[in-house]
């Protein structure tokens, strides 16, 4: 007997080469509607992880401005604030010009000589207020204002019924601020109601 089955078999087989399994087997289309559920959930979790990436992408461009404007602002600090260690070094130069001119007798200032002299040093002191001025250096009002524990620096307390406890009344050294920051406190005698 002579097999005639696998010449057919082999001739079905070439036919049936370029057919998608899906068509071939009627018991495949659960397999389909698997892989089509399966392919369902790994797109929703790509666009879980795009979602993911999209909002790390924003933090990430958030926090990198927002290290810009720190830097920013860092720089224009410096900037502004250079000159606070050499201003700090000048008040007690400007202090101890307006000591001595403080100290300065009448009769001193009459006399022909000394007089230049002294217009000299008051010319110096307006000179360094005015320098002060152009960098944003400015002396802090003291006297007759109640103390500030921000810009004054309490050294005594003068009983007094003049004025109101807890008001500068005198000042023994000069406070200034550079711009908005505090260079040196205003050292000062604060009154108090008398025991």
């Amino acid at each position: 007997m002579i097999d005639n089955d696998k010449p057919q078999d082999e001739a079905v087989e070439k036919e049936l080469e370029g057919v998608p399994e899906e068509f071939l087997d009627k018991s495949d289309a659960e397999t389909a509607e698997e892989e089509t559920s399966g392919l369902d959930q790994a797109l929703d979790r790509l666009r879980e992880d795009l979602e993911t990436a999209k909002q790390e992408v924003l933090y990430a461009k958030a926090e990198t401005q927002n290290v810009r404007r720190r830097l920013e602002k860092d720089m224009q600090d410096a900037r502004a604030y250079a000159a606070t260690g050499f201003a700090r070094d000048i008040l007690s130069v400007s202090d101890n010009l307006s000591r001595a001119l403080e100290h300065v007798p009448e009769a001193l200032r009459e006399d022909e000589k000394a007089k230049r002299f002294i217009e000299g040093i008051e010319a110096t002191q307006r000179e360094i207020e005015k320098v002060f001025g152009q960098h944003g250096i400015s002396r802090i009002a003291s006297v007759g204002l109640p103390l500030d524990p921000n810009q004054h620096q309490a050294m005594m307390e003068i009983p007094t019924e003049e004025h109101e406890a807890g008001t500068v009344v005198q000042e023994m050294q000069s406070g200034w601020m550079i711009k908005d920051r505090l260079l040196r406190p205003a050292m000062v005698g604060v009154a108090k109601k008398p025991d």
